[in-house]
């Protein structure tokens, strides 16, 4: 939540009763009032502090379900609540800000949570029990609830599970879950011992710590315990669809869910991104993963074809080039830019000129934008005196660079094409120095 204190409060007086899962709207007294985290007898406007009631509709964050955000109003005196939180297990601390007036110990108030949130997180709290149920009926009993976070934009669920949840298994979630929804059941919840809650058969939360009186919640065809607020019938949540899937831990899947109009507004998201998708390639949606398909075979055919060109193009600048090398104490030495050419380029035209210039020390470079590749090659008479793998560099870190290689072909990338004209000239008297 937004309102997390850094040090428990020290409270010592009487329990509140909630009554939260009956109404969103009841009487109470102020019985306790922090600011900083210590006890004070008032609040006034624009502090931030925490509210302790004897009676609270507000719920508190546990179980997943994140903690009611509402009002607390007494007269003009105004406190927005923006997270609920347990201070003690029977005692809730309305964390938030004193928007107007003056909150004092002993005042009546009237404690109002907002509906709107209340009902979004309620619809995606009762849905995680009908996801856990469909989930263990899809993908086997193994499947435990590892933890959950419920609020009002959507529900997050974690459970162990060892493989990823394949696309016809979400459908086959979703399907379960919706079907759930438009049977419209109306849910139940009872408070019975922990003795009578095993014999119902009521899911237990694996690592849970159950008091000894518990809340049966019967949602649709599933039973668990749950101290959560829920829907009063299923066909409540509305819609239901999965966002999100994937691995947070070994053994352990995340999946992530909207329902009501969360869920439609996703759906809404989806269709216009198609839309826009379709409207770019001139189809319509129907038609759009045959031209996506269509487009992709265009481009490898189109990508083979410019490789093949650009082999030919190197090819024909490596004839030429030949008669650019210079003899140095009997040996060639080639320094050249290639244009147009990539690494394989590089590479298929550097093994042409050593075949052609039979003992030779070659640089090659290609620019393309500000990035320059290089390739340096020795043929294996010279190869005693000059490595590739010296000479690459030597060239390298002259445009912002360095590479490696064996001591015949040896390559480096740099990114300062500016340098080249300087480091290809450089190369002769290099060579020169070496033999």
């Amino acid at each position: 939540g937004k309102f997390k204190m850094d040090k428990a409060l020290e409270y010592t007086g009487a329990g509140n009763s909630f009554v939260g899962y009956e109404q969103l709207e009841a009487p109470a007294k102020v019985v306790a009032l922090y600011l900083d985290g210590t006890a004070v007898a008032e609040l006034k406007a624009g502090q931030q502090g925490v509210v302790v009631l004897d009676t609270t509709p507000f719920y508190a964050e546990s179980g997943g379900q994140v903690g009611d955000e509402g009002v607390i109003t007494s007269g003009s005196a105004k406190f927005a609540v923006g997270d609920t939180q347990k201070i003690k297990s029977d005692v809730f601390g309305h964390h938030g800000v004193m928007e107007q007036g003056t909150l004092a110990v002993g005042d009546t108030v009237t404690a109002a949570v907002d509906t709107a949130q209340r009902a979004a997180t309620v619809r995606n709290h009762s849905v995680t029990h009908l996801m856990h149920k469909a989930l263990r009926e899809v993908l086997g009993t193994h499947v435990q609830q590892k933890g959950s976070l419920v609020d009002a934009d959507k529900t997050r669920f974690d459970f162990t599970h060892n493989a990823p949840v394949t696309d016809a298994q979400i459908r086959e979630i979703e399907q379960r879950v919706n079907a759930e929804i438009v049977a419209n059941a109306a849910t139940q919840a009872r408070v019975m011992d922990i003795e009578s809650a095993q014999k119902t058969g009521a899911m237990m939360l694996f690592g849970e710590k159950y008091g000894e009186t518990v809340r049966v919640l019967d949602i649709g065809s599933s039973r668990e315990l749950c101290g959560g607020t829920h829907v009063g019938a299923t066909g409540d949540i509305g819609f239901f669809t999965i966002t999100a899937e994937g691995g947070v831990a070994a053994g352990v899947r995340r999946v992530e869910a909207v329902t009501g109009l969360n869920a439609l507004a996703y759906v809404q998201g989806m269709e216009a991104t198609l839309g826009g998708v379709a409207g770019t390639l001139k189809v319509t949606p129907g038609e759009v993963p045959a031209r996506v398909g269509a487009l992709l075979d265009q481009m490898r055919d189109l990508e083979k074809e410019m490789s093949a060109l650009k082999s030919r193009l190197a090819s024909a600048q490596g004839d030429e080039l030949v008669n650019q090398a210079l003899e140095v104490k009997g040996i060639k030495v080639l320094s050249a830019v290639l244009a147009g050419a990539d690494a394989k380029g590089l590479r298929e035209t550097m093994d042409k000129l050593k075949d052609k210039l039979k003992s030779a020390a070659i640089v090659l470079a290609a620019v393309d934008g500000g990035k320059v590749q290089i390739a340096a090659g020795v043929t294996a008479d010279v190869m005693g005196k000059v490595k590739a793998g010296e000479l690459v560099n030597f060239v390298a870190q002259q445009v912002g660079g360095k590479g490696g290689g064996k001591p015949d072909m040896a390559m480096a990338g740099g990114t300062d094409a500016s340098g080249l004209p300087k480091a290809l000239a450089s190369v002769q008297a290099w060579v020169a120095e070496r033999v």
